[in-house]
């Protein structure tokens, strides 16, 4: 009877093992056959990069085949713009330069974090990465972070990597990527 007590509790571990969790981002799980922004709108944590997609027209880009790699700021990271930054680049007129910010956070494939720092290992401390927007970041290692500097000097941190979706990545960070 003990024996068949440890296999039931052996066989249990090993299942639960087994049955791995999705990783969750703004308190919701992410679920990798989702694309992108089936994923995106359930996180509690990017509703504000959501409604710029949206403002944007990037909605149907993103939930397209891709692979894209997504540098998804939170809600946060959009807080930390200069008072009125996302009130100005949501109005109708502004539709460019949103869409140049936001297509700044997107890389056409899909890197992983594994990725990414094997490129920095490659690049002997830094790795430029090309972004949809035609701009480029600086990937670097911060401790066991990654980080990226973007073109106006900002520096993003990669707070959760490699939350897969259907088509592509998504790399929560902590700050907005500016452009020249």
């Amino acid at each position: 009877m003990k024996l068949y007590k440890t296999f039931s509790i052996l066989a249990l571990a090993a299942a639960s093992v087994a049955i791995a969790k999705n990783p969750t981002v703004g308190g919701k799980e992410m679920y990798p056959n989702k694309d992108i922004i089936d994923n995106a709108v359930n996180s509690a944590d990017h509703t504000t990069l959501v409604a710029a997609v949206k403002a944007a027209g990037l909605v149907q880009t993103l939930k397209g085949r891709g692979p894209f790699t997504v540098f998804a700021p939170t809600n946060a990271a959009f807080a930390k713009l200069s008072a009125g930054t996302l009130d100005t680049l949501m109005k109708p007129e502004n539709k460019p330069m949103l869409v140049k910010i936001l297509t700044y956070h997107v890389v056409a494939g899909r890197l992983s974090a594994g990725d990414i720092k094997k490129m920095i290992k490659q690049g002997h401390g830094a790795a430029e990465i090309r972004c949809v927007s035609g701009g480029t970041l600086t990937a670097m290692m911060k401790g066991s972070k990654i980080v990226l500097k973007d073109e106006k000097g900002g520096i993003s941190t990669v707070t959760q990597a490699n939350v897969f979706q259907s088509n592509g990545v998504i790399h929560v960070v902590d700050s907005v990527f500016l452009p020249n």
